[in-house]
């Protein structure tokens, strides 16, 4: 895999998250925070897929140090570095669900970061696990009125109540139908990401997502 044109070159901390709607959260929630991720040579990295992580992971890791003294006296005169030929020395972290632990644990384990049989808690290495997923995580911090409301906002709460009347969904719970909701459109998961990050009270940040956002900044 080759992250030539993906990563910044001041790029020091690399998020791995599954998808687009993990990215907008993540960055939305932390803008609500004051932590200008780019400036703080954070970058968060949608994979499309935890399948993915394995090749991820090998990319980063074997990419060659890069000298960040040139890059930033470069970004000080306002002008363009070289592109660089990567940055060995580049943390890695991410969040995941908890259903695919066992990709993180075999890229990770592929890489040499986590010895084979090891009982490191993965937290240590900077990758937290969502319970299911992070869209889970968000919907039980806002709340389904919360959720609902937002919903309403958006001008989608009638499409969401047609869903509900499918026989299809008659036996399941709201929250299911929120999530089948969120990625029953292109664009709409990677969309309420964002704006379930931007309704969050700061004080309900979902666990995995705060000690996300301590361990890179």
């Amino acid at each position: 895999m080759n992250l030539v044109g993906i990563l910044a070159a001041s790029t020091r901390s690399v998020v791995l998250v599954e998808g687009e709607s993990d990215r907008a959260a993540v960055e939305t929630l932390a803008a609500r925070r004051g932590l200008p991720l780019p400036d703080l040579g954070v970058q968060v990295v949608a994979m499309g897929g935890i399948t993915n992580i394995g090749h991820h992971l090998l990319a980063l890791v074997d990419r060659p140090p890069v000298d960040h003294s040139l890059v930033d006296q470069a970004q000080a005169d306002q002008a363009p570095a070289d592109p660089p030929p990567g940055d060995r020395s580049v943390r890695l972290g991410g969040l995941y669900d908890a259903a695919e632990e066992r990709y993180v644990i075999k890229g990770l384990d592929r890489v040499g970061l986590r010895p084979f049989d090891a009982t490191t808690p993965l937290t240590e290495l900077g990758f937290f696990r969502c319970d299911r997923d992070l869209e889970d995580e968000l919907i039980r911090a806002v709340g389904i009125d919360g959720f609902l409301a937002l919903i309403d906002a958006e001008g989608e709460l009638r499409s969401f109540e047609r869903l509900q009347g499918q026989p299809a969904q008659r036996d399941r719970t709201t929250t299911q139908h929120l999530h089948r909701f969120i990625g029953s459109k292109g664009g709409r998961k990677e969309r309420y990401g964002r704006r379930l990050a931007e309704v969050l009270p700061l004080d309900r940040v979902p666990a995995p997502l705060d000690a996300l956002l301590r361990w890179a900044t």
